[in-house]
Parts: C-alpha cells; structure tokens; sequence
C-alpha cells in the first residue's frame, strides 16, 4: 500500500476528524511509520478537545465535518497551535490542492520514489484525497459512508449562518467565526481569551458564552482590571481575612470566590499589574486561592474569560506581561471585529438602539439618506459610539417620524464644527 511521505519523526502524534470512519482508517494505514499517539475526532469540537488536551504534529481535518467549518477550523487550529501542521481532507474534490501538495512543502527531500502520485498505476493511494485522479474505490467507501452514518450531515463549501450569541445583533460574514467559535466553546471549561477594539461588545460576547454554558444558571462576575487601583485589585480579588491589613474590619471572601460554580470575566486584563500576574496564574493552575492575611487554601471552581484590547504578547515582549500567564489566559482566542468592518450590521444594530432608546411609540425610524451616513462611517468608538449616536438623533428629532442626518451628531462632524 502507497503511504504519505512522512518520516517517522514528523508522524509520533497524530490526530484524525473526520466523520467517516473509512477516511480515518485510510489516512492511519496511510502512515508508513509507526504512530506512538494516535487519536481520531468524529467532529471539529470533539478535535478541538484533543488539541486542549495533549502535544500533537499533524491534524488530518475532513472538509465535510458535521458541526464546524473545516477552514475556520483550520484557520484557528494554525493560529492558536502555530506548531502543528493541518491538513484538509476532501475525498471527492477535483478541483482542490492535494494532501500530497502539502506534505510536498513540508518535506521538499522526499524524492520522487516516494512520490504517492507517481506509484504504478492502480496502487491503492489514499494520498490522492484532493486528487481528479484519486482512486474510486476511496470516494466511493468514504461516500457511502458519509450516507450511511446516522446523524452526519456534511457541511457544505457555505455552510449556513450561525445565529449570534445571546445579546449580539448583526449576520454579517465577518461575525460567523465569532459566533460559531463562542457555541462551540461554551460548553466546555476552556480559558477563552477575547480581544478587539474598545467598544466592540467584549463583556457581551463574554456573557453570550457564559448563558450558553453549563454555568449559566450560575454567577457571571465581571472585574475591570483597569478600573481597581492596584493596591486594592489583590484583595478584590482573592480576598482577604479580618484583621489582613489596615482597614480589614471583617472579612471579605473575593470576587474569585464569589463566582463559584459560574464564570469570572476579567476585562482589560492587559491591565493587571505584573506584581499580581503570578498569584493569578497560580490560580489558574492549581483552581486554588488564599485570601490576604490567611494560610487557607481555598478550592474554587471558576471558569476564566478574559479581554482586552491592547496586544498582549507586545507586552509580553515588552516585559509588562508575563508570557505563561498569557499562554494560560489563552486557552482559545476570540477576536471581535471592528464595526468597520460589519457595515452590513449597522442597521439592524441601529434599529435595536432605537427601540432601546425610543420614548414614544411608534418610534422614529431611520431615514435611507441616514442610514447610509452611518454606514459611511469609521466608527472609531464601535458599536458603544453607534449607541451614542443613535440616543443623541432621538432626542434631536423630537417628534418626526424619521431620523434625517441632521439629527446624527457624529464624531467627524462635531470634530469639523469645533474647528
């Protein structure tokens, strides 16, 4: 049987999704070296799972998994994972770059004795999954599979659109990652890093997966990390005993604490002081605490989301962020677009503000000519200044009926006016 070029010390830890079990089988017959891990994933989330929990070299991904689209996934798998090399899967395309191609890149030694594509003809090559040429009897029993298996359904080149996260508004394309990544993470105990801009919903997108989480009956605790002082933030958080320090009337069990069984969000977490970040990543380490002025130790249940708008492995190069306690909060990065970047979302998000905001009924609505202003834009304050807008043109339009663009106090132009 023709195998991938791959030599031994590349193929030790490997792991397979795909929902047919033909193309898994294929792919692990395929490797010519012994595999000393070797693990196989039904679905994008189930992978993601074994990717959380273990080192591994190569990721084989099915591009018709049933739950996740193959190329966000692999997008995200290189990005979080820059060490592990992914490879797309597609048994009946024609048209696609082969499996072969990329190994090709990744081991341009490899001669063309062990070229898969140049074997007899006739060899059993399951290398040629992306290939006009591969072999029948592959498409076939893969195919046949992907039919017969209950409850598999293949994802298409497009898959549907996801619906928001609680709380968010918007379909636009550029939102899909977010909300398909926020309900595939929401159930799971994973560390979720969120970044963005201010202004572009964060702490929403951080309560959209706690509500959608097996806490979400529980506390959802929110602490700015750049609004507490750093003398105080230690003792917000982790509390303190009686008698701690000057001032320690009574004891104070902490926001960590306080948030047990739900979700702690740390905002602005660029923001923690570096004095403080070891006494943090403790705690995300060993889900254990002790307050200020006390030898206990406490356990805690609490599962960590954290955002920020700044870019934190500059601070980390910078020496103002620790690199562990980085790559800990990092458990799975979710990055929030700019509002500029959605212009497609601005008018649903406005007419939600208006209904948010409006103090009469029917309330004003949104005139063409004002619409497309606001999509115009920049948005330098994201969706936050959209609400602004949208609060300060209802107040100016009175009783009209619609909003004109004279009623759109924007940044620009107050800018342009007071100059």
């Amino acid at each position: 049987m023709t195998t991938f070029p791959i030599p031994s010390h590349y193929a030790d830890h490997v792991l397979i999704a795909s929902p047919s079990p033909v193309v898994r089988q294929r792919v692990l017959e395929s490797l010519r070296s012994p595999v000393r891990r070797f693990e196989q994933a039904t679905g994008g989330a189930e992978a993601l799972g074994h990717l959380e929990s273990g080192f591994w070299q190569v990721v084989f991904l099915d591009r018709r998994l049933p739950d996740l689209d193959a190329e966000e996934l692999s997008h995200t798998v290189r990005e979080r994972y820059p060490g592990i090399e992914v490879v797309l899967l597609d048994p009946e395309s024609g048209s696609e770059p082969s499996a072969h191609d990329a190994y090709t890149n990744l081991l341009p030694e490899v001669s063309a004795a062990t070229d898969p594509l140049t074997s007899p003809a006739g060899t059993d090559a399951p290398s040629r999954f992306h290939s006009a040429s591969a072999p029948a009897e592959l498409a076939s029993a893969a195919d046949d599979e992907h039919r017969a298996a209950p409850g598999v359904h293949c994802i298409p080149a497009d898959p549907l659109p996801a619906d928001p996260l609680p709380g968010m508004i918007g379909n636009s394309r550029i939102m899909q990652p977010v909300y398909r990544l926020g309900r595939l993470l929401a159930p799971r105990k994973t560390t979720v890093l969120i970044t963005g801009p201010t202004g572009c919903g964060k702490e929403i997108v951080a309560r959209g997966i706690h509500r959608l989480s097996l806490r979400a009956e529980r506390v959802f605790a929110v602490v700015n990390c750049a609004a507490i002082p750093e003398t105080l933030l230690e003792a917000e958080l982790f509390g303190y005993v009686r008698g701690a320090f000057t001032g320690a009337l009574q004891s104070y069990a902490g926001r960590i604490q306080a948030a047990q069984g739900g979700t702690l969000f740390l905002d602005e977490i660029g923001d923690m002081p570096l004095s403080l970040q070891p006494k943090l990543l403790r705690f995300l380490e060993q889900k254990e605490l002790q307050r200020l002025g006390s030898s206990e130790v406490v356990r805690v249940d609490v599962r960590i989301l954290s955002a920020t708008n700044a870019h934190l492995l500059s601070l980390v190069r910078e020496g103002k962020f620790r690199e562990d306690l980085y790559y800990r909060l990092c458990g799975f990065p979710i990055d929030i677009p700019s509002l500029r970047d959605r212009p497609e979302d601005i008018a649903q998000l406005a007419a939600h503000f208006i209904e948010k905001y409006a103090e009469r009924l029917p309330a004003p609505q949104l005139s063409h000519q004002a619409l497309q202003l606001l999509k115009t834009q920049p948005w330098n304050g994201n969706i936050r200044e959209l609400q602004n807008v949208i609060e300060r043109a209802l107040i100016l339009c009175e009783d009209q009926a619609l909003i004109r663009p004279e009623h759109l106090m924007l940044a620009e132009e107050r800018f342009r006016n007071s100059h």
